[in-house]
């Protein structure tokens, strides 16, 4: 299937994109992809090597994973925040990461993503307006998963503090423990 290019309007006068993720492979091929939908990618697999992309030429876009393998995706929605205000910033995020994409949000990025996240889903993030609701989700999460999530996100707010999470959430440190040592449903 081949994918036509957005037009230059779509993107604006500036298309240039950052993509962070250690993962040599994805990035690669994401940018592959998003060269082809019009955009001026360029790549880092390391916090230092994006905050250098960063100083040198502010991207309009970036896509930047949370979790790198010499720091934390966050220093560099920060640093790209500071540097270019009207920049369109995505977080992408693994399982169990969403209290701190939401986080990230709150830090200056547009949107977050959950992994794995395709080059459609990636464009579409970069481009919305914010003015519409997506579309509902093909598969929604189980409630079983909205109850992992939500601890999750207690868990980070106390600063991975379990006797702290325990008292706020009503439940014995032991049964917190237990949820947090096994991996989130599905």
């Amino acid at each position: 299937m081949q994918e036509e290019p957005l037009p230059r309007l779509a993107l604006g006068p500036d298309p240039s994109l950052l993509l962070v993720d250690d993962d040599e492979v994805f990035v690669t091929r994401l940018a592959r992809a998003m060269e082809k939908r019009g955009f001026a990618p360029r790549t880092a697999t390391r916090v230092a090597d994006a905050l250098a992309m960063i100083r040198d030429v502010p991207p309009a876009y970036a896509v930047i994973d949370l979790r790198l393998e010499d720091g934390n995706g966050l220093d560099v929605v920060e640093a790209l925040r500071e540097l270019r205000r009207d920049a369109r910033i995505i977080v992408l995020t693994g399982y169990g990461a969403i209290a701190t994409a939401v986080a990230a949000v709150k830090m200056g990025a547009t949107d977050y993503l959950a992994k794995p996240a395709d080059a459609n889903d990636v464009t579409s993030a970069l481009l919305s307006n914010g003015e519409s609701l997506p579309p509902p989700p093909e598969n929604p999460m189980s409630a079983d998963r909205v109850r992992w999530e939500h601890i999750q996100r207690v868990y980070e707010q106390c600063d991975r503090n379990v006797s702290e999470t325990a008292r706020r959430l009503h439940m014995h440190r032991r049964t917190l423990q237990r949820i947090l040592a096994k991996r989130g449903p599905r």
